[in-house]
């Protein structure tokens, strides 16, 4: 049986394409009768004829991955596109290493642990980029005998 004419006017009336229209093998002697739109729409309505579903791209990998990645996993060097100044500004590493050593700076300062000299003298020495941590710079306080006994 030849249902071209039948299979293109429910596509058009389904607004899908032809390959996507599913007859149903049972009912093809009411299939080939159709020869109307309006045959074929009461065709659709009585299920002889049909839309078959979109085939879609499964999500579940992508969502396993996330869920990864939101864990930390999965960065490690294969996985890195960007050169290591890009993933983290250089600014943004200074940012973070100054920071807590002039805090730890102010701290002493304000204990009297160090006179404003010495905290300008250091500050600027900070500044220079002497200190790598805090640790560092407790260390050369020590070794130096800068820190005074409250």
């Amino acid at each position: 049986m030849d249902l071209k004419n039948q299979r293109r006017l429910a596509a058009e009336i389904l607004g899908c394409g032809e390959n996507r229209i599913w007859i149903d093998p049972t009912r093809m002697e009411d299939v080939s009768e159709a020869i109307t739109r309006n045959d074929v729409r009461r065709l659709i309505d009585s299920k002889a004829i049909k839309a078959r579903q979109k085939k879609g791209v499964s999500r579940g990998r992508t969502r396993y991955l996330k869920d990864q990645k939101k864990k930390g996993k999965r960065r490690g060097h294969g996985s890195r596109k960007g050169a290591k100044k890009a993933r983290t500004p250089k600014k943004d590493a200074w940012i973070n290493t100054i920071r807590p050593i002039r805090a730890q700076l102010i701290e002493y300062k304000r204990q009297g642990k160090i006179d404003t000299s010495t905290y300008r003298k250091l500050y600027k020495r900070a500044k220079g980029g002497m200190f790598k941590s805090k640790a560092r710079l407790d260390a050369h306080l020590k070794s130096e005998g800068l820190l005074k006994k409250k």
